[in-house]
């Protein structure tokens, strides 16, 4: 079992070969041309990202994205006039979103940095935003608190993490655990070992609840993604013909709707109390 760093470690190199989505969708961008397309793809397989960062709500705001991967949010929010921050574990993240913003015309302060010791002042953010991250940090309770730190009074965080109860996690249970001959593999050890970064967690509607109950007004709803529906890979190391196969036979469309609860997207919303 790998200490806490040693994790930290693998989930850093991990993601530093290439940020999330950039080897299916942007492998060495270096135009406008190709950020665009990338993005483009991005907000088609997950429309609901819009309504759920509201990036024109926070003009004049102090905004800060926690792993900023690729940069298509990071973007939309530095279009919105925010006073705009990001940080992420990896220095590829940076570039890539260095990049970015330098081919738009836009700006933000960028460092690489942890989740969970975050290199920010008490009480300095409006709004703190985070799509499918803290989940790969080895101890993801304590970056909920160092988010909680960081935000004013009356801050909010918008948070995306994995659900324990999804159709990719099922998946992945029947190809890794079932169809080895080792049935009795949990969910979690799927998500760790099976899905993206060494020691990716998933949680329950009830464990994320208690893992921001010091925050008030806690909103969770969950929202099915691509892997979920096998409009994409399920996940950045799970590709070929098996996968081709099944997305030609997968009932999507039917399976969303018998099992509207079994999105991998858990999106959270809390609110720092006044």
């Amino acid at each position: 079992m790998n200490n806490p760093e040693q994790l930290k470690e693998k989930v850093h190199d991990f993601w530093n070969e290439a940020s999330c989505g950039e080897e299916l969708f942007l492998k060495g961008a270096d135009s406008r041309e190709q950020f665009q397309n990338q993005q483009k793809r991005r907000y088609e397989l997950e429309p609901y990202i819009f309504d759920f960062a509201q990036f024109g709500l926070h003009h004049n705001k102090k905004v800060l994205e926690i792993g900023v991967g690729l940069g298509a949010d990071h973007q939309q929010f530095a279009a919105s006039g925010c006073e705009l921050h990001g940080c992420d574990l990896t220095e590829r993240a940076i570039e890539n979103t260095s990049r970015r913003l330098h081919l738009f015309g836009l700006k933000s302060n960028l460092i690489v940095a942890d989740a969970e010791n975050l290199p920010y002042a008490d009480k300095s953010f409006d709004l703190v935003y985070s799509w499918g991250v803290i989940h790969h940090s080895p101890d993801t309770p304590r970056a909920v608190a160092e988010i909680y730190r960081i935000l004013k009074p009356g801050g909010e965080t918008r948070i995306m993490i994995y659900h324990t109860y999804s159709m990719v996690g099922f998946m992945l249970w029947f190809r890794y655990a079932l169809l080895t001959g080792k049935p009795f593999r949990s969910l979690s050890y799927i998500y760790a070992h099976y899905l993206e970064s060494p020691g990716t967690k998933a949680y329950r509607i009830d464990e994320a609840k208690k893992m921001f109950n010091v925050f008030s007004d806690v909103h969770i709803s969950i929202e099915y993604s691509h892997g979920d529906l096998l409009s994409k890979e399920a996940g950045q190391r799970h590709r070929g013909l098996l996968l081709t196969l099944a997305q030609r036979l997968y009932p999507a469309g039917l399976i969303r709707k018998i099992f509207p609860k079994y999105g991998l997207f858990m999106l959270i919303r809390a609110q720092k109390n006044s």
